[in-house]
């Protein structure tokens, strides 16, 4: 399970305008900076269960964590000025970092997102999430995900019918393990039986047939705007 993190907000320095759910930057009493998404500032979606986006931030770090893929910064559920909600790390990101080079180029640096995005069935994983340097690259955003239909919708196609990596399979197989104990009954508890069994499909299928899929056909592949 992901290591225990309890951050204290006492101040909210900032607010990232660009963001359609509210996205602020806050301080913690260990003088930390992190990101702190108050369910309150969550915009209804109409297939989103309302009220449910934090959670599957903090959901999705803790399955990367079960993989043992270091992509997603340490994100839980905890107080703040608005409220309870997602808090999560703060990382600087390089001015020069291109996500788009490193995509184009088929990067081997971004194959643990694209398979974590597999897993959780990420619906809004844009190039703008992408973030870090030329040597530590971070997967921000995971509000969109666990969704027990299919919603994938990712700027990754690069890597459609390409093997998925021996090792990342591994990691998938640790998921299929973890889901057995605290972390499935978690999922479950937090979400709802349907998102549990669909995600464990999603871990099996790619475990019976490690590739990575063709973009759908019968919805947008992509999301809007894609950065």
């Amino acid at each position: 399970m992901a290591e225990t993190w309890t951050p204290h907000i006492v101040e909210v320095v900032g607010r990232f305008a660009d963001a359609s759910n509210a996205t602020l930057l806050a301080r913690t009493d260990r003088d930390e900076r992190v990101i702190y998404k108050p369910i309150a500032g969550e915009q209804p979606l109409w297939d989103f269960p309302p009220d449910t986006l934090a959670i599957r931030e903090v959901l999705t770090y803790e399955i990367a964590s079960a993989m043992q893929l270091d992509v997603v910064p340490r994100t839980v559920m905890a107080g703040g000025p608005y409220g309870p909600g997602a808090v999560q790390e703060y990382v600087d990101s390089d001015p020069s970092f291109d996500p788009v080079a490193m995509v184009r180029a088929t990067d081997a640096r971004v194959w643990p997102v694209a398979v974590l995005d597999l897993i959780t069935n990420n619906a809004d994983r844009k190039l703008g999430h992408l973030i870090g340097s030329e040597h530590d690259l971070r997967a921000i955003d995971h509000g969109l995900t666990l969704h027990p239909e299919d919603k994938l919708r990712t700027v990754l196609w690069v890597f459609a019918d390409e093997p998925i990596p021996d090792h990342l399979v591994t990691c998938v197989r640790r998921l299929d393990a973890a889901l057995e104990g605290d972390l499935g009954r978690r999922i479950r508890a937090e979400l709802g039986r349907a998102e549990l069994r669909a995600l464990r499909y999603r871990v099996q299928d790619l475990l019976d047939d490690p590739v990575h899929p063709a973009p759908p056909t019968d919805r947008p592949p992509i999301p809007w705007p894609p950065y």
